[in-house]
């Protein structure tokens, strides 16, 4: 192993670029030469393929977004796009990658292994947390962080106007920013992908409250909730109350700004043992964490379906509602 890239693919998340500065700078201390894929499997095909040194990835760890930049690629998903990634990499002499990236990406890892021979490990990066083999994903941390702030300002209008409000976060097929912002933030509800959705209990607990002249009620929902989007939920709860629901769609706040520590920790220690795994000839693999230690996972096992979401603290949440 002499040469290895890094490309970062998919929704970027927060800690993208410690997990750069890290195979650079733990793969440059091992005499390995680092490449940058930039615009993710798009930059792939068309060869962008740059050279990374260590003052290349100063001053990037505090950073949001990704350096080497990212892109969606339709063209990957014929086996002639991959085909052509594949030869732009052995063009490019390099023996081993590293893949940056949620569900997608993993998956795209994993079809590009059938066109190149090259080692592959990679690193799961996903503000969904939507990945198998690992209890947690680069950049969840700041996306539940940074919703959480966002509820805690809809809370003093809440509470001033003694209104209802539904706060939609992301997620995509994912409850879990969903769940751990209900439980941080004191929501009085969530809805969110694999657990059991009962308006009616909702509308219930929401005239009890009214009636006690509670000052607040937050509900979060998850963008991917059987029950739709916030504003489908807000009009079916309208349609049994004589008050109106306010909506707030988090949206794509929660992918940008500055990575926690705990975003930037993890991403550090998922890009150093990205290189390890690559050097010790261990590919197809992507790295995790289970409990405080570093494992790796058959890729073919992280992009089986999401992990469910945890009933216990959503029963947990609703049982603090008072």
């Amino acid at each position: 192993m002499e040469r290895i890239a890094i490309v970062t693919s998919g929704g970027d998340a927060p800690g993208m670029n410690a997990c750069i500065r890290a195979v650079v700078r733990h793969g440059s201390a091992h005499d390995l030469q680092v490449f940058g894929v930039c615009r993710g499997y798009q930059g792939m095909i068309e060869g962008e393929i740059i050279p990374l040194g260590v003052r290349d990835v100063g001053n990037i760890i505090q950073r949001g977004g990704t350096i080497l930049r990212s892109a969606r690629c339709t063209a990957f998903r014929e086996p002639e796009g991959r085909e052509q990634a594949a030869a732009r990499l052995r063009t490019a002499g390099i023996d081993g990658l590293v893949v940056c990236g949620g569900n997608g990406s993993m998956q795209a890892a994993l079809q590009l292994s059938a066109h190149w021979d090259g080692g592959i490990v990679g690193v799961p990066a996903s503000i969904d947390n939507d990945l198998s083999g690992t209890d947690t994903t680069i950049g969840f941390d700041t996306a539940v962080n940074t919703a959480l702030e966002a509820i805690d300002r809809i809370r003093d209008t809440a509470e001033s106007q003694q209104r209802a409000f539904l706060v939609e976060v992301m997620g995509r097929k994912s409850g879990a920013i969903a769940v751990s912002v209900a439980l941080a933030g004191g929501a009085v509800g969530v809805l969110a992908p694999g657990l059991p959705q009962d308006l009616d209990a909702l509308v219930s607990f929401l005239h009890s409250a009214r009636a006690a002249r509670r000052a607040s009620n937050i509900i979060i929902v998850a963008e991917g909730d059987e029950a739709g989007g916030a504003f489908e939920v807000a009009r079916a709860l309208e349609a049994h109350m004589a008050m109106p629901i306010r909506v707030t769609v988090l949206g794509h706040i929660q992918r940008g700004g500055a990575p926690t520590a705990a975003s930037r920790i993890l991403g550090t220690r998922f890009g150093a043992a990205a290189v390890d795994t690559l050097r010790d000839g261990d590919g197809g693999v992507m790295v995790g964490i289970r409990g405080t230690e570093i494992v790796r996972v058959p890729l073919s096992e992280a992009v089986v379906e999401p992990p469910c979401v945890d009933a216990a603290l959503a029963r947990l949440i609703v049982g603090l509602a008072g």
